[in-house]
């Protein structure tokens, strides 16, 4: 099983990239997550990946972070989520987002995520909401009360007009300059970076 591998980006897209290993390249299909973190690197990136084998195919899936492969790894163990299924999820939400919808129970925010419907989002609750909690080391878990805020911007923003994936990227980034920000200032926040 290929785990790991350091190389050269020899081009990227959204949803994968090739990847130049000592002279073999590697076609690795990546969510919009690690994407975004990795598409700016100059020199080389380094990438967990999990190895889906199929009777037809051999598919690379890569990921920035462990953490972001062990989510991958408990979402393709339930029944009917796939490996395309799975890296699609991980493109909709960011993965603190997910174990925190996960562990409250929160099937709204869920089926929002492009590709779940309401059968797999309550099927995920369901086998997920214990294994979740064995992320809990490695994953940097938001407070609830923080996640109700966030939760709360957002809802406010969409009521607003704007697209969900840009309010969720709006609060995130206010949430980074400033973790302990009120909900008033982190809409406002949001705002200002929307309007930009």
């Amino acid at each position: 099983m290929i785990g790991y591998l350091t190389g050269k980006i020899i081009s990227i897209k959204p949803t994968e990239v090739l990847l130049d290993v000592n002279g073999v390249g590697y076609l690795i299909h990546i969510s919009l997550n690690t994407f975004e973190k990795i598409s700016n690197q100059q020199g080389l990136v380094s990438l967990h990946t999990y190895l889906s084998v199929k009777e037809d195919a051999l598919d690379l899936f890569g990921f920035f972070t462990k953490d972001e492969k062990e989510m991958y790894q408990l979402l393709i163990s339930v029944n009917g989520i796939g490996p395309k299924l799975g890296l699609s999820i991980l493109s909709g939400i960011q993965i603190n987002d997910l174990k925190e919808a996960i562990k409250t129970g929160n099937l709204s925010r869920l089926i929002s995520i492009p590709g779940i419907g309401r059968k797999t989002g309550e099927r995920l609750l369901i086998e997920l909401r214990d294994k979740v909690d064995s992320l809990a080391s490695s994953i940097e878990a938001s407070p609830t009360e923080n996640y109700k805020i966030k939760s709360d911007a957002i809802a406010a923003l969409v009521s607003l007009g704007y697209n969900l994936k840009s309010a969720e990227k709006a609060v995130r980034n206010a949430i980074v300059k400033d973790a302990a920000i009120s909900i008033e200032d982190l809409i406002k926040e949001a705002l200002s970076e929307l309007n930009n």
